[in-house]
């Protein structure tokens, strides 16, 4: 699209802007201090090492990406005591409220200003799933589940920290979760005993500051309906179908859930808005909107990133979003 801003896109295709304001990665300071080596920069093979200076030791990570997104190939924690330099020193950026104000301003009546909490990711588990190799972290769940609620509670500390920051931010949303928090990756069980005390504790906090809150899962959904519900958030996102990788069709969550959450997603970036005929995308729109949007509390939109979805298709999407309209 020649270049054009987020905001610009949404305008030119026709559809209602979700503009997200995220500038949550971790600070430095004088005693965490991020010394980084570029091993690569070719873009489709970003390769940095992470060196983390603090009083009481030494940390590591590394990370590999491309034009697209960025992945962990080596992660912070390797040892369990680990959890205590970042308890001790890892430091909690605060959020520039002037600078959420004029991202607010500039989007206007265009759509809505998304925030994001602290962190890798916006949720406990799925932030310590990016510190710590996810498979190593749900094998903890069994073998030392006293030390994984521990850093659960470590990251929460933080994030709360960071929430206090975020009173009065002009936020439509605040997004949390994260994919690790997905039934595809966990099960319910871990679920219910890993994920769900310290977001809803999260959640509350958030909806002390009037923030309403959106509950990320990147799709998979399928057995923790009831939990999602009692996170307290005030929407679920992002109701990823089968055809793209989720575990459930987004009006079958509908029904689990009823008018308890509002609901974001459901279409299919890639067998649909990607690939499909202005008429499959139109199809696709009209049937969400029946089965999942007709009474209200549900935003139509891709249920993940797209990369190379045609302009045109996207302002067909538009316009078939505009042709459902409420009783």
């Amino acid at each position: 699209m020649g270049g054009v801003t987020d905001l610009e896109a949404f305008r030119k295709i026709g559809l209602d802007a979700q503009i997200q304001y995220d500038e949550t990665g971790t600070a430095s300071s004088k005693t965490w201090v991020d010394e980084v080596a570029v091993l690569s920069d070719e873009p489709d093979k970003k390769t940095a090492r992470h060196v983390i200076h603090a009083p009481e030791g030494t940390l590591a990570f590394k990370t590999e990406g491309d034009r697209k997104t960025t992945w962990i190939t080596e992660h912070l924690i390797k040892r369990d005591e680990d959890i205590y330099l970042i308890e001790k020193f890892m430091p909690v950026p605060r959020l520039d409220l002037d600078a959420v104000s004029a991202r607010y301003d500039a989007v206007g009546d265009s759509g809505i200003l998304r925030g994001f909490v602290w962190g890798n990711q916006g949720g406990c588990w799925q932030h310590a799933a990016c510190l710590y190799d996810v498979s190593d972290l749900i094998m903890a769940t069994y073998d030392k589940p006293d030390w994984v609620h521990e850093l659960l509670r470590i990251l929460l500390e933080k994030k709360l920290q960071y929430i206090e920051s975020m009173k009065g931010a002009k936020f439509d949303l605040v997004e949390t979760g994260g994919g690790a928090g997905s039934s595809t990756v966990i099960s319910p069980r871990i679920f219910k005993e890993f994920c769900l005390p310290y977001d809803r504790e999260m959640h509350a906090a958030l909806r002390d500051l009037g923030f309403k809150v959106a509950y990320h899962t990147c799709g998979g959904t399928l057995g923790i309906e009831e939990h999602i519900v009692a996170t307290g958030a005030d929407v679920s996102e992002t109701l990823a179908p089968p055809s793209v990788g989720g575990n459930q069709e987004p009006w079958e969550f509908k029904q689990k859930v009823g008018n308890r959450v509002a609901l974001i997603g459901g279409l299919d970036q890639f067998n649909v808005l990607t690939s499909g005929s202005e008429e499959t995308i139109r199809g696709k729109v009209f049937e969400l909107f029946d089965k999942v949007g007709k009474n209200g509390g549900y935003i139509c939109s891709a249920s993940d990133h797209f990369f190379e979805t045609p302009v045109d298709n996207l302002m067909a999407f538009a316009r078939a979003a505009r042709e459902c309209i409420y009783p």
